[in-house]
């Protein structure tokens, strides 16, 4: 599976960024698709992800609310809204996608098995 991250920028407080993520090769098998982030000098965290099975959506408290994910079954593209964007939402923010519940279930870096390059989301005050 490979994932293709896009949509990063440069963007005022209370803006907004959608970012894509578009899976190829192997993907008939794979249960969820997400996002994680990395602010300098910080690990990468999990964002949200999308449940592929039934489309239910799970958010990180920071971002509950303001961030949106949803996907587009014919491109095999996830997308994510990104609204209200604060300061400390800045950070490179990564695409990540496993075939396993338990990949969902435990919202970690170590979880997902297959990851896209980051893309760079800048929000200035």
């Amino acid at each position: 599976v490979q994932l293709q991250a896009s949509g990063g920028g440069l963007v005022q407080t209370g803006g907004f960024l959608r970012l894509s993520c578009e899976a190829s090769g192997r993907t008939f098998n794979l249960y969820v698709m997400g996002w994680f982030r990395q602010a300098p000098g910080k690990e990468r965290e999990f964002v949200g992800a999308l449940r592929l099975s039934d489309d239910n959506t799970y958010y990180a408290d920071s971002v509950k609310g303001r961030f949106t994910i949803s996907r587009d079954n014919a491109e095999n593209t996830v997308y994510m809204q990104m609204n209200s964007l604060k300061p400390e939402d800045t950070a490179v923010y990564y695409c990540a996608a496993d075939s396993s519940y338990r990949a969902l279930r435990l919202k970690t870096v170590a979880g997902f098995d297959y990851w896209g390059r980051g893309t760079q989301v800048t929000v200035s005050s």
